[in-house]
């Protein structure tokens, strides 16, 4: 157990190193940084002095050898537009995008996860093609217009909740809901894919054998195992609320490192875009090695061939 940990750890640490040498090269290789910052008719007096300040007078492998060591202290520079660090700025914003993730993540897991065994206990009835139906129209509607429909019913026809803001629970539902509504969709999907091949094993058949209720036989032995992957799909679902809710934010004036992005492109803030790119994939290897760690737990299979 302890060597797969180190293992998968050790894996982490590599993709990360490679995940920052990307970042590097690409916003490298999409152009001079400083002609994305600066107007077309800025002096040359203002690059040099621009270039001194974020290091781009330097050779491409000194830039990246400053920025790594940099890195890993936790210093991803200052904002050009905020003239702050850029840490600071993430820090600041990142409770506002945690709640908005996980209470996205607890919504579809409790409504996909219940619905999803019920479709797999009704296969093939209508109950089932309910469900189908209702997770082909959640992973296909874009959040963009979901979130622009739910503020047009909720807030502007029923004025029942604020169509933006910040810092009460009713600001909170309608994002919430925009960014629960795909994983709802995939998770109801896993879980009922899971659900039909752990009711078709021996131990399950065993169980019913044994007399066990067909309430004990589903919840208990049946939805343990189908848990494991969806807690694996899990880890993902999270990484996508916390780094891919940019449109979401946007549309909430939610202040999350989302908007916060949004923020950084439009003002063509270089530094500020490379520290919440790097974070962004940083926290998606930590959430996954974690993820990797409760999968050995949940499945003792898994346990005795890493361990």
């Amino acid at each position: 157990m302890t060597r797969y940990v180190l293992i998968r750890l050790g894996q982490g640490v590599i993709a990360l190193i490679v995940a920052t040498i990307l970042v590097f090269a690409l916003s490298r290789l999409s152009g001079d940084p400083l002609d994305i910052m600066l107007p077309e008719t800025a002096p040359d007096e203002q690059r040099q002095e621009m270039a001194e300040y974020l290091g781009l007078d330097k050779p491409i492998y000194v830039q990246y050898i400053v920025f790594i060591s940099h890195a890993v202290r936790g210093d991803f520079g200052k904002s050009i537009f905020f003239y702050r660090p850029v840490t600071d700025l993430i820090v600041e914003r990142l409770p506002a995008t945690m709640m908005l993730g996980l209470t996205a993540m607890a919504i579809s897991m409790l409504v996909a996860i219940p619905i999803g065994v019920y479709a797999a206990v009704k296969r093939d009835k209508w109950q089932d093609g309910i469900t189908k139906i209702f997770a082909i129209m959640g992973q296909s509607a874009p959040a963009f217009w979901l979130g622009i429909m739910l503020i047009l019913v909720f807030a502007v026809q029923l004025r029942w909740l604020p169509a933006g803001g910040y810092g009460h629970f009713r600001n909170l539902i309608l994002p919430a809901l925009t960014v629960a509504t795909f994983p709802i969709a995939g998770f109801m999907r896993l879980t009922r894919s899971a659900m039909l091949d752990t009711l078709s094993t021996d131990y399950v058949r065993l169980a019913r054998i044994k007399g066990l209720s067909e309430r004990q036989v589903i919840w208990k032995h049946g939805l343990r195992n189908a848990l494991i992957p969806v807690i694996t799909y899990s880890g993902v679902v999270f990484v996508h609320a916390l780094t891919g809710s940019v449109i979401v934010e946007t549309i909430y004036a939610w202040p999350g490192v989302g908007q916060l992005a949004y923020q950084a492109l439009n003002w063509r803030d270089f530094p500020l875009i490379q520290g919440i790119l790097v974070f962004c994939v940083g926290l998606f290897v930590v959430v996954n090695l974690i993820i990797d760690i409760i999968y050995v737990y949940l499945d003792p299979r898994v346990r005795l061939v890493k361990g």
